[in-house]
């Protein structure tokens, strides 16, 4: 149930490449990270590149696209290898899309407490305490070790 936001800008604007890069975010957050693509939402905008500054300059002055990637997750539902191949294969793939990237492209993995996220008005350990009733919560943990 990730929330993915993409940001991009690119030296010659192409014909939309929003649904190909919401496709290929859903794509690697499915294969890197193990997440369902059909509870994945993505939002994509493009970047005026007059607003894209990077050490002061605009990448797409020296012929470069930039992109900001940021995913929300639960906590603990991911491995540091996983999140870094996600964050190395992003790269590649967005690079396969926009054409050569600045260096100084981003991707932000927000790993968020299952009791501060969730979607469809329930929070991500409210989602798994109803699947499974038997786990204790947390706060049930908290409280026994007093």
């Amino acid at each position: 149930m990730p929330m993915i936001t993409v940001r991009y800008t690119t030296p010659n604007p192409q014909s939309d490449l929003r649904p190909q890069i919401a496709a290929l975010a859903s794509r690697l957050a499915a294969e890197k990270l193990g997440k369902q693509p059909e509870v994945t939402a993505v939002l994509v905008e493009y970047a005026d590149p007059k607003g894209w500054f990077i050490a002061g300059q605009h990448p797409t002055e020296a012929g470069l696209a930039a992109f900001w990637l940021d995913i929300k997750v639960t906590d603990k539902t991911n491995t540091k290898t996983e999140t870094t191949r996600f964050v190395e294969e992003t790269f590649v793939e967005m690079e396969k899309l926009l054409g050569p990237l600045h260096t100084e492209c981003y991707v932000l993995v927000h790993a968020v407490d299952g009791d501060a996220y969730g979607y469809g008005g329930l929070t991500q350990n409210g989602r798994r305490a109803a699947a499974h009733p038997a786990w204790p919560s947390a706060d049930d943990v908290l409280l026994r070790q007093f």
